[in-house]
């Protein structure tokens, strides 16, 4: 049976998207919005030679980028970091949403080759404005998610690291894990994650929070040694977000939501400042949207998110029964 909560952009339309975006910025057109993507694939598609397609088509772009980008801002880590270190590429379990495809690439800043062998990492709420570990938290308006079980396996029962970050850390309120993940680049420093589109709580601008890790290895134990070199969070254009507003299961979240202009985070310098390149249709947000930044870092330097300015409060509201 389809399930189109989990489904994938269609792979043909976003390569053609993606070609037509190249030829146009080369013909001096500048940047043009990526539209016409077709119907969702099955999801049993995920690991066909058709998944591949999308993955590929994305990475083509970022890589027809010659120029060395600046360097990638720094921002707070967030009061809902938890270093579980759960390596994979498919972070739903079991949220409900749009389809969300991240392609994310890291290279070095001074010389642009790609980072290869390092941890990239990704963390974000549900559709609900809730992130995993945070449940009782809520959205800051009483928002709940759809009640939601630990992976099968044990499930990690760590706390957050020592010293929190920036915007203070709270503390977990359970052993859930959904939306979030962890994958090693590979030889051209990307890393891939099929999750879903994040959803909004009080204060904040819609997002996703990120980490590069540097200098380590995995091993059986994790991700050891090194260190954390990038903490950023990436962002999505408003007129995606606006377009999420209407569909279920967004559209029950009640909260008023936060502008990228009104948010107090994001530095509004673009790619720079964390805002993804998307591929979506306007019309059809609901098949699934495809994003994708390159993150130029500096792989010797320490960036833990713990000194950078700004930070709102978390939610702090008591959720209500069955909300």
């Amino acid at each position: 049976m389809t399930n189109r909560q989990h489904d994938e952009p269609d792979n043909a339309v976003v390569s053609r998207a993606l070609t037509r975006r190249r030829a146009l910025t080369l013909a001096g057109a500048g940047a043009v919005a990526l539209t016409g993507l077709g119907a969702a694939a099955h999801a049993s598609d995920r690991t066909t030679a058709a998944g591949s397609a999308t993955v590929g088509a994305v990475r083509a772009d970022a890589l027809a980028a010659t120029t060395c980008m600046q360097l990638t801002s720094e921002q707070i880590e967030g009061p809902y970091y938890l270093d579980y270190e759960l390596f994979r590429r498919n972070v739903v379990e079991d949220r409900t949403g749009i389809p969300l495809l991240l392609v994310l690439r890291a290279v070095d800043a001074t010389t642009c080759r790609p980072l290869r062998n390092s941890a990239v990492e990704i963390w974000h709420c549900d559709a609900s404005g809730v992130y995993s570990g945070y449940t009782q938290t809520g959205n800051g308006g009483g928002g709940t998610p759809p009640t939601g079980t630990p992976p099968t396996g044990t499930p990690p029962t760590g706390g957050p690291p020592s010293g929190g970050g920036g915007g203070g850390h709270a503390t977990p309120t359970d052993d859930l894990t959904w939306l979030r993940g962890i994958q090693m680049t590979d030889h051209e420093g990307f890393v891939t994650f099929r999750t879903v589109f994040p959803g909004w709580y009080t204060g904040r601008a819609v997002h996703v929070h990120t980490k590069v890790h540097t200098g380590g290895t995995r091993t059986s134990a994790g991700y050891t040694g090194g260190r954390t070199c990038h903490t950023g969070q990436f962002y999505f254009a408003e007129t995606a977000v606006e377009a999420t507003t209407g569909v279920s299961p967004y559209s029950a979240n009640t909260v008023t939501r936060t502008t990228l202009d009104e948010d107090g985070i994001y530095p509004g310098t673009g790619t720079q400042g964390g805002l993804l390149k998307l591929v979506y249709d306007h019309r059809h947000i609901q098949r699934g949207v495809a994003g994708h930044i390159t993150m130029a870092v500096d792989p010797a330097a320490t960036n833990d998110g713990e000194d950078v300015p700004g930070g709102g409060a978390a939610p702090t509201s008591t959720p209500t029964a069955g909300a």
